[in-house]
């Protein structure tokens, strides 16, 4: 059953620093100064505001996105709070050094991901990866558990059902987090949720561009069939062949 390909496949164009607020912003579900914090936000990731740059004033920005001031003073909160920002009275608000800011905070991961520099984003994701899943595996296939075990299973098998990409993402996602619970380890499960993030937007790039999907599909069945098996060091293995295809595919755009 073949994969349906989406239509926009890039995040939107980013509307000029000088004023408005870009599509997505304005369809997001929450409120306007939730809006104004994604586009500050994702303006800041991207490099429009450089660290140690002070952000114009709430005043100009009310003026720039037509929204209140009591708006744009909750949006910097928000900013402030994934420490992107600092504020000080009669400074204002200035952007935080990069080491700051709270990179596995889910909207910090998205404006990351929408950042023009995708290569370093994609790189620091599969390091991440490198470190954690293959040994993450190994601990599943010893610990699991009969009901942990069959997520892994289902996840794997929605995969292979999935006639979207969106749909295909999603039991992708679930099925390496199924991995990281089924480990035992409790620190890697708020781990895991914390970068579920990052792996949405790794897993939606990498799928847009993999010509073989059955080949990644028959990758992740290994991976389910020696955890089920109870092979820890294949299991390792697996894993370790699934983010080396992965380094192909993002290397194969790259280049």
């Amino acid at each position: 059953m073949g994969i349906e390909p989406e239509t926009n496949d890039e995040p939107a164009a980013s509307d000029e620093a000088a004023g408005g607020m870009s599509g997505a912003s304005r369809l997001l579900g929450g409120s306007v100064h939730a809006a104004v914090a994604n586009e500050v936000g994702l303006r800041i990731v991207r490099g429009d505001y450089p660290p140690g740059t002070i952000l114009p004033n709430e005043a100009k920005w009310s003026e720039t996105f037509n929204v209140s001031r009591s708006a744009v003073r909750e949006a910097i909160k928000i900013l402030m709070a994934k420490s992107l920002l600092s504020s000080r009275p009669k400074v204002g608000s200035r952007v935080e050094p990069r080491e700051r800011w709270n990179l596995l905070d889910r909207d910090v991961l998205a404006w990351y991901a929408a950042a023009p520099n995708r290569e370093k984003f994609l790189k620091t994701v599969q390091e991440l990866r490198y470190i954690v899943e293959p040994e993450a595996a190994a601990l599943a296939a010893t610990r699991r558990s009969a009901p942990q075990m069959a997520a892994i299973g289902q996840a794997c098998r929605d995969m292979g059902n999935a006639e979207t990409i969106v749909v295909r993402t999603q039991a992708d996602t679930r099925f390496h987090m199924a991995i990281l619970r089924a480990s035992g380890n409790e620190l890697l499960i708020p781990l895991g949720v914390l970068i579920e993030s990052a792996l949405e937007h790794l897993f939606i790039y990498v799928t847009r561009e993999v010509q073989d999907l059955q080949h990644a599909f028959h990758l992740h069945q290994n991976i389910e069939r020696q955890i089920r098996l109870k092979r820890p060091d294949a299991a390792r293995m697996a894993v370790r062949r699934l983010l080396e295809n992965t380094d192909e595919v993002i290397a194969g755009v790259r280049g």
